[in-house]
């Protein structure tokens, strides 16, 4: 069944148009809808709109927030820092509040954020937000569903990692990755080898062999190109589950009283 909050967040990623203001920004976030006016231009007015270049990091981690950050295009990456080792907790795309936990409980920031690619956010003072968030039902339970969606996805993530083989792994985000496209239709990894081995939980060199290994159930695999020659043998070696696999969109929560 379509879902049209996802397919909102969805269409708002892949228009070329950026909102040109905080407000319109806001106005346009998909789970801010039940949010008045009212509180929206109020956000507005302690926000502005940032465009953040690729490599750029919004914060570090242990860094007690100064202001909640939207990000409404491109992704971010939340990394785990220890001196010059990195891991990847989750690449997180627009639309989403990044780590507000920290903002709303006043915390240090328990990973990096790092932009991949070009990135778009609305940019709002913590006491600001937090006031909003205390006085307004509405944009609490906003504010809740994000948490809410931010939270499965780990859940996800971590039985993704703890149920799974490499090879299972491996498997499953390809099938995902080329669910719907035609046989014979080439489809290139959408990040680089080592971001996807990050998001799988395993070194580049270990994502380099259990893709090697998938050309046994039915697949072409040239440099960073996936061709689907047989689709069955890969079906029946790998199963997608929807409680690890499926997309978890942030569906708002209307307030009782409405």
């Amino acid at each position: 069944m379509p879902d049209p909050i996802a397919d909102a967040q969805s269409a708002l990623d892949r228009t070329a148009h950026v909102p040109s203001t905080a407000r319109e920004a806001l106005g346009h976030t998909p789970w801010l809808r039940f949010v008045s006016e009212r509180t929206l231009d109020r956000l507005a007015e302690q926000a502005m709109l940032h465009r953040v270049p690729s490599g750029s990091v919004l914060f570090e981690q242990s860094e007690i927030p100064s202001f909640a950050q939207l990000l409404i295009g491109g992704c971010v990456e939340l990394i785990a820092a220890d001196g010059t080792n990195e891991q990847l907790i989750e690449t997180v795309n627009s639309i989403d509040l990044l780590l507000p936990a920290a903002v709303l409980t006043r915390q240090p920031y328990l990973a990096r954020a790092r932009v991949v690619g070009e990135a778009h956010l609305v940019v709002i003072h913590a006491n600001g937000f937090r006031d909003a968030v205390t006085s307004d039902h509405a944009l609490c339970l906003a504010v809740l569903s994000c948490q809410a969606a931010q939270f499965r996805r780990q859940v996800k993530l971590a039985k993704n990692l703890k149920l799974r083989s490499v090879e299972t792994r491996v498997g499953c985000y390809l099938l995902n990755l080329l669910e719907g496209t035609d046989l014979h239709t080439p489809v290139r990894l959408p990040l680089e080898k080592q971001r996807i081995a990050w998001q799988l939980g395993m070194s580049r060199e270990t994502f380099s062999r259990a893709l090697a290994a998938m050309t046994r159930y039915g697949l072409r695999i040239e440099g960073d190109t996936i061709e689907v020659i047989d689709p069955e043998p890969l079906r029946a070696h790998v199963r997608l589950d929807p409680l690890i696999d499926s997309p978890e969109p942030i569906l708002p929560l209307p307030s009782t009283s409405d």
